[in-house]
Order: structure tokens, then C-alpha cells, then sequence
């Protein structure tokens, strides 16, 4: 084929402007690559699932603190492959179908790549299958019943958590009473409305009696009860060394206020559910003296300490146990999104899997084949109001 003079000098033209784009992008003038060959620059959208309001508002509130700071620390070095984390903010409203509307927003409307929250084990039943369908990975900060990531044997393929779950606190309690504290009767007041609640009680039950303790009665109450007297006044009556209430603050402070009110004075046992100010606001500082309750972490680790005086500078207040598991939830989850080299979802659920002593608030998490995270647990005594720990437990990988 042939060229005219006219057509050799727009050739020409054309292959010099190349050349000169070449040598622009070879200096940096063109578009700057992240990790996963995509543009650097814009955004990595997470969406953040919790109860701002409703009755455990206090724990998704602050679980949402804890993940604002992990990410506003992420985004301060650089932010994830190039691009900075967002979060979408939806409020679950402390109940279960909300959690699921909101989740179906994120996912659908939002277009989230993962979400974190609901901070309760309800809330995060609830939006699995949404997000399973989806493809989309979840970690639930503090949601820890077993059938949050395992159920009838099968383990969910796209849910995690950045907490242990309840066997290990209700076998770390029910331990903790027959062998500390020497008990050899228990009682077990659970909330019946609560599968955290009900699942917890049925640990501690199965390891108190393993440990040659006897459970002399159990009782339930519905959430939102008010007036607990009748049920303390039976439970009383069985005389037993130790009571163990595994619930929410809201119903926590208010059976403490009334358990002492009716003269029972014997040892009052609890989970992470009691780990908030509220408590002893609604039960007085008295009513907590001689009470105990498995948590997450202690503000008076010093492994612990980084977490906390950032929290502090942030917001000027201590973090509680779930601004610290929102905490860890976001850096749990910024770190398998880089070594996932992708924001796909598919990439990131792997990489979760894969987590291995990896640092986060409240010490080091490795992820099991179940998606549960071995960590450390903590034993804390109530004394005057404040919070002291008594032990600490390191599970065995």
C-alpha cells in the first residue's frame, strides 16, 4: 500500500506525540498504578453496620469509634493499595431486620466490599445470607455466638469476627468459678430472648458440671424486663455460691441493683456483655463489689496501651472492649485487603483467611479454619466501681 506525502506527515506527528506520552509516563506524568494494577487514587467503600440507636446503641456506637479511628489512622499513612477507605455509615437500630435492610442498602446501593457490625450476635445473623449471596465478607466485632461463623457443621463462608466466641467465656467463667472461687453450686440467669445470652448459658452449664460443679437452678427474663425481683427472690432461694448472668448492661445493672437490694451477697458472674459504663451506672458502685465478668482486653495491659492513648487523644474518654474490637475489625480487615493486593471481595475473604499474628488493639489475632480468631481473654473484678484484672487466658492455637 502506498502513503502520500500528507498522510507520511500525520504518521509522523502521531508517532511522535506516542513517543512523548512514553517518556511523560516513564517520568511519572501518567496515571500512577496501586497494587492490583488499578488506578491509585479514589476510594475503597466499607460499609459500617451498627446499633446507633436502640437498645444496645452503647456497644454499636462505640465499635463504630473504635473502626473510625483504625481507619482514620489507615487513611493518615497512605490509606490501602493506593486509595482511601471509606466507610458507609447505616444504623441497625438494635434490631435484626434492620441490620438486614441496611446491609441490603450497603451492598446494593452503596456497593460496599465489605461490611463491619452489627456489634450484637443478632445483628449480624441477620445480614449473612444477604451478604453470602452477594459475595460480599462481613466481620461481626463482637458478635460471639458459634453459629455466627458455624452452623450444623458448615462454616459461613464469608463471615468473620475480630472477637473470641462464647465457649471460650463460658468455659473461662465456669473455670474461673469452680476453680477460683471454689464454688460447687452455680445458678444460671440467662436472657431468653438473647441467642449470646442462651448460647453462653449452655457453655457454662456443660463446663461447670464437666468441672464437678452443680447447677441448682436456671431461670430466664425476657430483654427490656424491668422488675427482676420475683425470679432473684426463686434464685435466692437455692442458695447457691455463684450466679451467673450472661446478658446485656441494660438488664446486667439492673439484676445486680436488685440481686443486693434482695440481701444476696454470693459472687455474681458475667461476660462481655457487662463491659460497659453503663453498668455501673444502672447497678451503683456497691451492688458490683464481688463480681466478675470475661472480656476482650484490659485497659491495665500494657500490650493494650498504643490502642488506648490514641482512643484517648481522639475522642478524650476511655475506650471500653467495643470500641476496641471495632478497633481491631478495622485493621484486621485494611491489612487482608493489602495482602489481598485487590479490593474484590472474593480476594479479601481469602486473605482474612489467612490472617496470622497479626497486631492489632488489643494484642495478636490468627485466624482458625472456623473464622474465629485465637486471642487472648481476661478475667475482670469489679471493686468500688472500677475494673481490676484478676486473669488472663491465652488460648493455644
Amino acid at each position: 500500500m502506498k502513503f502520500g506525502k500528507k498522510m507520511l506527515k500525520a504518521m509522523s506527528l502521531l508517532a511522535g506525540a506516542a513517543l512523548m506520552g512514553a517518556v511523560l509516563t516513564g517520568c511519572g506524568g501518567g496515571e500512577k498504578k496501586a497494587d492490583n494494577g488499578a488506578k491509585a487514587g479514589g476510594e475503597i467503600k466499607i460499609g459500617a453496620n451498627f446499633e446507633m440507636t436502640g437498645g444496645v446503641a452503647n456497644y454499636g456506637s462505640a465499635n463504630f469509634k473504635g473502626l473510625d479511628l483504625a481507619i482514620e489512622e489507615i487513611n493518615a499513612k497512605g490509606g490501602v493499595l493506593g486509595k482511601k477507605i471509606v466507610l458507609v455509615k447505616a444504623d441497625s437500630k438494635s434490631d435484626p431486620a434492620e441490620a438486614a435492610n441496611a446491609a441490603t442498602k450497603l451492598i446494593s446501593s452503596d456497593k460496599v466490599k465489605a461490611i463491619i457490625g452489627p456489634a450484637t450476635t443478632g445483628g449480624v445473623m441477620a445480614e449473612i445470607q444477604i451478604a453470602n449471596d452477594a459475595k460480599v465478607p462481613v466481620i461481626g466485632p463482637s458478635a460471639t455466638s458459634p453459629k455466627v461463623t458455624v452452623e450444623n457443621g458448615q462454616v459461613k463462608p464469608f463471615v468473620f469476627r475480630s472477637c473470641f466466641i462464647d465457649p471460650l467465656q463460658g468455659d473461662v467463667m465456669a473455670t474461673f468459678a469452680a476453680k477460683t472461687l471454689k464454688a460447687k453450686t452455680a445458678v444460671i440467669y440467662v436472657d431468653s430472648s438473647s441467642d449470646y445470652s442462651k448460647s453462653l448459658g449452655d457453655v457454662f452449664k456443660e463446663k461447670f458440671e464437666a468441672a464437678g460443679g452443680k447447677i441448682a437452678m436456671q431461670e430466664a427474663f425476657l430483654q427490656k424486663d424491668q422488675d427482676f425481683k420475683a425470679t432473684l427472690t426463686k434464685l435466692k432461694g437455692a442458695n447457691a455460691d455463684v450466679i451467673f448472668v450472661p446478658a446485656y448492661y441494660e438488664e446486667v445493672g439492673k439484676i445486680v441493683k436488685q440481686a443486693r437490694e434482695l440481701g444476696i451477697t454470693c459472687p455474681i458472674l458475667g461476660t462481655d456483655g457487662w463491659d460497659d459504663a453503663k453498668t455501673v451506672e444502672l447497678a451503683g458502685k456497691g451492688a458490683l463489689n464481688n463480681t466478675y465478668f470475661s472480656t476482650h482486653y484490659s485497659d491495665q495491659d500494657k500490650e493494650v496501651q498504643g490502642f488506648i492513648n490514641a482512643y484517648k487523644k481522639k475522642y478524650n474518654e476511655a475506650p471500653n472492649v467495643f470500641a476496641a474490637l471495632g478497633y481491631d475489625a478495622g485493621i484486621l480487615l485494611a491489612d487482608a485487603i493489602k495482602r489481598a493486593g485487590s479490593d474484590d471481595p472474593v480476594k479479601i475473604t481469602k486473605a482474612l483467611e489467612e490472617t496470622k499474628d497479626l497486631a492489632v488493639g488489643t494484642g495478636k489475632i490468627t485466624m482458625d479454619k472456623n473464622h474465629n480468631p485465637i486471642k487472648s481473654a481476661v478475667i475482670l473484678e469489679y471493686k468500688d466501681g472500677k475494673t481490676v484484672m484478676k486473669e488472663k487466658i491465652t488460648p493455644k492455637a
